[in-house]
């Protein structure tokens, strides 16, 4: 009883804090990470245990799908350039750097060891930074960098990890014997992920109850992660390429009332892991830090700070560094011409350089190495120290940052979603065009007044309730919903577009059926 009592104060403490954090324009992770302090040093705090193997499927997984599942292609293919280099380079240069720093000041500590813990605190978080890209207006081009790092760092910060872990365990083992396995993992992942999809949308395909349906992608979601790690692939890479080809598919299948409840759920399961992990890796905390007497405890802290430093330094010197290379190549005329567009300015190099608050999968990471790893008490008490820090650090300074640096109004997503709605109620009303009942007259009605404040307000949307309830009206949301379908598929609108234009259809659509 009292453990159940412990979860409902811990859940709403959570919903107290995030609440919190909107008021003041944080990211709720920063409040989260305090309040998983906190927790480590209450005395009477409750004590739970989480068997290891368990922490990346549990908090990785379904925050990876969520994050893959929004996810737009286009947007990842015309940014290729940066968000690569701040996958593969900004994550190997700080993985380097950590090591090397946690080897100098920790000679004992072997390389794999180090590697490890550089792997760790090296991917940013994707939650922290979009809650505050939510709040503030930034340039269409930064955001979309920043959410196609934060989806694939993981990975390659994962891939490092799997490989200096497996060193520590073979002992004897060289990195050079692991490459053909990681090649293999890397490209099998990649494949598994698309047949895992393909065969588990037609397993599921005739479930349309909303709470069998969400049981199964959450069931499908972790077995296919258990099912790539036991076969030795990346679970990481797996999941991406499974959640963007169901994405690519699953609105044409999918009924508006169980999208709007699926995205719900799966929006609050997201908030619960992250509370969760906060709050066991500050459980694990506890008896590592009272263990240890004042001396080690501040070779430790120094130890962690050193490593945070590092994190945050390292990265600002890549972003600006990079910036700098690309401008005075261009300034010179050597870019091609596809290159030049990519070029960041100073400013946008300033922001992605500060966007480097860690979260969920470096707590995860931690705790997910095994028990019998050596150093693993300081990784732990370190990778929290470099979560809470990057938070409080970066997390409460970004907002006024990006104020400060009075970044123009770029909003591609408005001019996408009104062309659209044009072409979706066009669509509408091209459905219901040769009806010639008067239902039909005053549904047409409807939409050429919809249509015409859809072109006229770019930015205002559609509420359901303007629109009547009927058979007729669902035949026209369906051409409708058609018509957007087909501008995504052929990249007229991105995703984000294509998702608020779906929101409108779906709330159009329960109105319809109710």
């Amino acid at each position: 009883m009292l453990t159940f009592e412990w979860i409902i104060a811990l859940l709403l403490a959570a919903v107290a804090l995030s609440a919190m954090a909107r008021r003041i324009k944080v990211p709720y992770p920063t409040f989260l990470a305090i309040g998983g302090m906190l927790l480590a040093f209450l005395p009477s705090g409750p004590s739970w245990a989480l068997e290891p193997k368990l922490a990346l499927a549990l908090f990785v997984a379904p925050v990876l799908l969520d994050a893959a599942f929004d996810t737009s292609l286009r947007d990842l293919r015309n940014n290729w350039l940066p968000v690569s280099t701040l996958v593969l380079a900004a994550v190997g240069i700080t993985t380097v750097a950590v090591a090397v720093t946690a080897h100098w000041l920790r000679p004992d500590m072997p390389w794999p060891v180090a590697i490890a813990l550089g792997a760790i605190v090296a991917p940013p978080d994707a939650a922290a930074a979009t809650a505050i890209l939510r709040q503030v207006k930034l340039p269409y081009r930064i955001q979309k960098i920043l959410e196609g790092e934060s989806l694939l760092n993981d990975a390659s910060s994962l891939l490092i990890y799997r490989v200096a872990v497996g060193l520590v365990a073979a002992e004897h083992m060289k990195i050079g014997e692991f490459v053909p396995s990681l090649t293999v993992a890397l490209v099998g992942s990649l494949a598994a992920g698309y047949l895992f999809a393909q065969v588990w949308m037609m397993i599921t395909r005739r479930i349309t109850e909303a709470p069998s349906a969400i049981i199964t992608q959450f069931g499908g979601t972790f077995m296919v992660w258990i099912v790539a790690e036991r076969v030795g692939l990346s679970g990481i890479l797996t999941i991406i390429a499974y959640a963007i080809t169901i994405a690519r598919t699953a609105p044409a299948r999918t009924s508006a009332q169980l999208r709007v409840s699926s995205y719900t759920v799966w929006e609050t399961v997201v908030f619960v892991l992250n509370v969760l992990a906060f709050m066991l890796i500050g459980m694990q905390l506890r008896p590592i830090w009272s263990e240890l007497d004042a001396d080690v405890r501040f070779k430790y802290c120094s130890f962690a700070a050193a490593i945070l430093g590092i994190v945050i330094l390292v990265r600002i010197a890549w972003v600006m560094s990079y910036g700098a290379f690309l401008r005075a190549l261009k300034a010179r005329g050597l870019l091609p011409h596809y290159v030049v567009t990519a070029v960041p300015s100073l400013r946008r190099n300033v922001i992605v350089s500060w966007c480097g608050m860690r979260g969920i999968v470096t707590l995860a990471a931690a705790f997910a190495l095994p028990e019998y790893f050596p150093y693993r008490d300081l990784i732990l008490l370190t990778a929290f120290a470099v979560v809470l820090g990057s938070l409080v650090i970066q997390g409460l300074t970004l907002r006024p940052l990006i104020l400060a640096l009075k970044f123009d109004d770029d909003d591609p997503v408005a001019g996408e979603a009104a062309h659209a709605r044009s072409v979706a109620f066009r669509a509408a009303l091209d459905a219901i065009d040769a009806d010639p009942s008067e239902e039909a007259e005053i549904l047409r009605l409807e939409y050429r007044a919809v249509l015409l404040r859809a072109e006229a307000e770019p930015d205002g949307g559609v509420a359901s309730s303007e629109l009547p309830a009927d058979p007729l009206r669902r035949r026209a949301i369906a051409a409708a919903r058609v018509a957007l379908l087909k501008l995504r598929h052929v990249e007229a609108i991105g995703d984000d577009a294509f998702h608020l234009v779906e929101s409108e259809l779906d709330r159009a659509e329960i109105s319809a059926e109710a």
